[in-house]
């Protein structure tokens, strides 16, 4: 969108050196400026479109993969019908070098069908193409499985990710817009369980934004920030901020990483959320707002707090979640769910 500051950059990166410790010890967006710009599908990007399909083709294993298809009238936007009941899209299936000689066949239109590849595991359907195309996650000791994103003009709704974000622009170029956590409410997220990408998305068209439906998006815009980014470009999105991307060009293709913070033993929040909002958020105010005392003392205070009173071996489910303590806390969540 127009008229907001530029998310921070950082120059120099190179994949072998990525600042992962210092990204997330300052938890906000940063552009990394050319850290991929040696990557082989890069080079390639840069000398056609025609070029960085050929190389794409090159590792296709013909997988059939689903994709989403949309007509011209849906403008790139994969969103909802009007009422909110159905997706304005629909999913097929087909191979990576099908979807490219989709997408090749519409370059020139003014008007194109949407085709978007979204959130494909690199490995599974393109094997080979990191040995020239990744970022060395694995020298943080981390396993990162890369997904690779392949469309036209496709816009990617504002949405959060609950994992961290490096996002590679490999192909084109994509407009990010970005938004803090706390913005949630400003950004009125639309249905929980029927999604165009599988998180809520903003029901607010950052092309279009109609403040007189949406109001306080006016405040949300006081603090986004925005940037784009040209192949070779990277950007990290810290956990649950967040973005609306916009491909910019007839072919753009993204590569990201995903990864956690916590140990695999600790699960997706989501579900706790879902469970909150069966048990909590329906009852009488006072209720509610003592159970938000409970919460801030249990959950969102202090981790040391609630049981730095008792004698350690007393602390059980109140000392740091470990291992065996996330199975006992598993079993017996089962247990009282299904009862």
């Amino acid at each position: 969108m127009q008229g907001l500051p530029p998310i921070r950059e950082r120059f120099g990166c190179t994949p072998g050196q990525l600042p992962l410790d210092e990204l997330l010890a300052a938890g906000e967006p940063v552009v990394l400026r050319g850290i991929g710009r040696g990557w082989g599908l890069v080079e390639a990007a840069h000398e056609g479109v025609a070029e960085a399909m050929a190389y794409l083709r090159g590792f296709d294993n013909g997988r059939q993969v689903p994709y989403s298809y949309g007509p011209p009238e849906i403008g790139g936007r994969p969103y909802y019908n009007e009422d909110c009941t159905a997706l304005n899209f629909e999913v097929r299936r087909g191979s990576v070098s099908q979807v490219l000689d989709e997408v090749a066949a519409h370059l020139g239109d003014p008007r194109p069908p949407t085709y978007y590849l979204a959130s494909l595991l690199v490995d599974e359907s393109l094997p080979g193409l990191r040995a020239g195309n990744d970022l060395d996650f694995a020298a943080h000791g981390l396993q990162v499985r890369p997904s690779i994103w392949i469309g036209n003009r496709v816009i990617a709704s504002c949405h959060h990710d609950v994992p961290n974000n490096i996002a590679c622009c490999a192909v084109g170029r994509r407009r990010f817009t970005l938004f803090p956590p706390g913005q949630v409410a400003n950004l009125y997220p639309g249905p929980l369980e029927l999604t165009p990408g599988g998180q809520a998305v903003s029901m607010v068209d950052l092309a279009a934004p109609d403040l007189a439906r949406f109001p306080r998006f006016a405040q949300a815009l006081e603090h986004g920030m925005t940037t784009v980014l040209e192949p070779g470009d990277a950007l990290f999105i810290p956990s649950m901020w967040w973005h609306h991307v916009q491909g910019l060009e007839p072919l753009n293709v993204l590569v990201n990483y995903w990864w956690g913070s916590m140990p695999a033993w600790i699960p997706a929040p989501m579900p706790a959320m879902y469970h909150a909002m069966w048990s909590l958020r329906d009852r009488p105010e006072a209720e509610k707002q003592a159970w938000r005392a409970m919460f801030d003392y249990y959950v969102f205070g202090d981790a040391t707090q609630a049981g730095a009173h008792l004698p350690p071996q007393a602390r059980q489910a109140l000392a740091p979640i470990d291992e065996d303590m996330a199975r006992q806390l598993r079993a017996m969540l089962i247990a009282r769910l299904n009862r």
